[in-house]
């Protein structure tokens, strides 16, 4: 595995060509998908107790939102960039779609990188990550509409011993994942695709996913 600050294009679509994509049938479900948009840190996570960057760093990073207060489903959640699938659309398309309309990231077919594994949710989703390379990616804008605010989650945070964090609910057949991210954590259906990447592109190790729960708050 290259260090985190040395990860490039070509790494990131090898490794992830590494693992056939596990995908899920809808039955009856949404179809949605989420961008995994590996950027710069820039100037910093500035959330969950991460520290903020006096200069700019090219160190890679992850590109996540908090969810708009106003939003019906999962308001003020932590989430990848992304959106249910419009008629017509692979899942690439709509990923690069939801980053130009969430955040204000404009990029094409060219930066789009692999994808990992579905994750059906409870409430009622497939979900396909899509992962793209985002460069430099400055001049971000949250649509306030959905978006309450973005931020940039270095991958070397991903390489904590803690994680990932299981705890097996009495009432669930399947431990629920979390990802510890500064002094807080960030919950599947998001942290089971921190987490895959984090095995298969930073460590080469051929993980799944689709079989870890989610916390009750994340059912509705």
């Amino acid at each position: 595995m290259p260090p985190a600050d040395l990860l490039d294009p070509d790494t990131v679509r090898t490794r992830l060509a590494s693992l056939p994509v596990q995908a899920l049938a809808a039955e009856g479900r949404r179809q949605a998908a989420v961008a995994l948009a590996v950027c710069e840190a820039g100037f910093g996570a500035q959330t969950h107790g991460l520290p903020k960057l006096e200069i700019w760093s090219a160190e890679p990073a992850l590109l996540l939102t908090r969810r708009a207060a106003s939003m019906r489903s999962h308001a003020g959640q932590w989430a990848l960039p992304g959106g249910r699938i419009d008629a017509l659309e692979t899942p690439e398309q709509a990923a690069l779609r939801e980053l130009s309309e969430e955040v204000g990231l404009q990029l094409d077919a060219t930066s789009v990188l692999g994808r990992l594994d579905d994750y059906a949710t409870r409430s009622g989703y497939v979900i396909t990550p899509v992962v793209v390379w985002a460069g430099a990616a400055r001049d971000l804008e949250p649509n306030p509409a959905e978006v309450a605010s973005i931020h940039r989650i270095p991958v070397s945070e991903l390489l904590r011993e803690d994680a990932p964090l299981l705890n097996q609910p009495k009432d669930q057949e399947q431990p629920v994942l979390r990802m510890p991210i500064g002094t807080g954590w960030i919950a599947a259906p998001t942290a089971a695709f921190l987490y895959q990447f984090r095995e298969l592109v930073l460590f080469g190790r051929p993980t799944r996913v689709a079989h870890f729960d989610q916390p009750y708050f994340a059912w509705r």
